[in-house]
This record gives structure tokens, C-alpha cells and sequence, in this order.
């Protein structure tokens, strides 16, 4: 691991401890999940800037962490991807749709090495959420579905990986015990498109 990888995994480690953040469903540490990020980016072409900025992506969404801390620490092109890595409507009181469209929105003009780890971020939030959320899972999926689409500058691999999962868990929502219809996934995603 460079020198700059190791000093982002130490920092995203300490910044995401300092709040005691945990996983949501599985209470672990948090820094499992910037973990997994790095590993998914590391399996595809990437650069060490690409590895510090996935160990380092939800510092500033989620921590006390600024983006002239990360600017400071380790320079402007690593902050750069992280900002662009980070969600615009945190401090928004519009509704959810809103929200989400804007952060779309901001993906959307990401680069493409920011695109790739998001895509490895999407991946990891999306491995087991069905099994431990169905409900909130239903409206997640058509979530990711519309951000997959702005996300096509991404590494294919990943994009590739991120839409089976995505179908696959639509899929499944579909079948028995969930039995939502699809009528519902398309009436959420209009919404979602409408609200643009």
C-alpha cells in the first residue's frame, strides 16, 4: 500500500471512529465498508489517488470531516474526488425525490475514476439489503437504477456488476415472499423522473 493509500485508510479510520459510526445492519465499524470500496476499485484499472479517495469517500458526508480537511491533508486532486464522490443535498430539507435527483444530478458530472468508485460503492451498499431491508430495498433499487444510468463512464466491469445486481434484486423483489408488482417500481421511478 502507498504511503497516500495508508494515510487515507488511517484517516477514514479515525474520522468514521471518532463518531462511533457502525454499518447499519450488521453494527460492524464503519470502515468496513470504505474497506470493501478500496477492494472493488483495487480489482479494476485504478491509481493510488483512485484508492485514498474510495478509503476516504463518505468522510465528508458522514463525519465532522470537511473538504478543506481532506484538501489540506492530501491536496486537491484527491479532495476534487471526493467531492465529487460526495452527496450535494445533505444539508437539503427537501423531500427524498429531491434529494436523490440532486445527488444524481452531481454524479452525473463526476469524473470518471469518481464514477468507478462510486459504482464500487453502489455495489458494496447493495450486496445484502433485500435480505435486511426488502422494504426500504424496493425503493433503494430504483434508486441506483437511475444513478447506473449516469454512471456509464464508470469502469464497464463494475457498471456491468452494479446493473446485475440491481436487476437481480428487482427480480427478486418481484417474486414471493415480496410480491410488490411491477407497476409499483415503475409508478416510483416516474415519480423520481417527474421531480427532475
Amino acid at each position: 500500500m502507498s504511503e497516500i493509500v495508508e494515510k487515507a485508510r488511517r484517516y477514514a479510520t479515525k474520522a468514521h471512529a471518532s463518531i462511533d459510526q457502525r454499518r447499519k445492519y450488521t453494527n460492524d465499524p464503519y470502515i468496513v465498508h470504505p474497506h470493501a470500496v478500496v477492494n472493488i476499485v483495487s480489482t479494476v484499472p485504478h491509481d493510488e489517488i483512485m484508492l485514498a479517495a474510495a478509503w476516504l469517500h463518505d468522510t465528508v458526508e458522514d463525519t465532522p470531516t470537511t473538504l478543506e480537511d481532506i484538501h489540506q491533508h492530501f491536496g486537491a486532486e484527491i479532495a476534487e474526488l471526493v467531492a465529487m464522490l460526495t452527496n450535494v443535498s445533505c444539508d437539503s430539507q427537501a423531500d427524498r425525490i429531491e434529494r436523490k435527483n440532486l445527488d444524481r444530478h452531481h454524479s452525473a458530472k463526476a469524473s470518471a475514476a469518481a464514477k468507478t468508485i462510486k459504482l464500487a460503492d453502489l455495489i458494496d451498499n447493495l450486496r445484502s439489503l433485500i435480505t435486511h431491508d426488502p422494504d426500504f430495498a424496493k425503493i433503494y433499487l430504483i434508486e441506483k437504477r437511475l444513478l447506473l444510468a449516469v454512471l456509464k463512464e464508470g469502469d464497464p466491469t463494475l457498471w456491468q456488476q452494479a446493473q446485475h445486481i440491481i436487476n437481480d434484486g428487482l427480480q427478486r423483489l418481484l417474486q414471493p415472499p415480496h410480491n410488490i408488482p411491477n407497476s409499483w417500481f415503475d409508478g416510483t421511478e416516474a415519480a423520481y423522473l417527474a421531480g427532475e
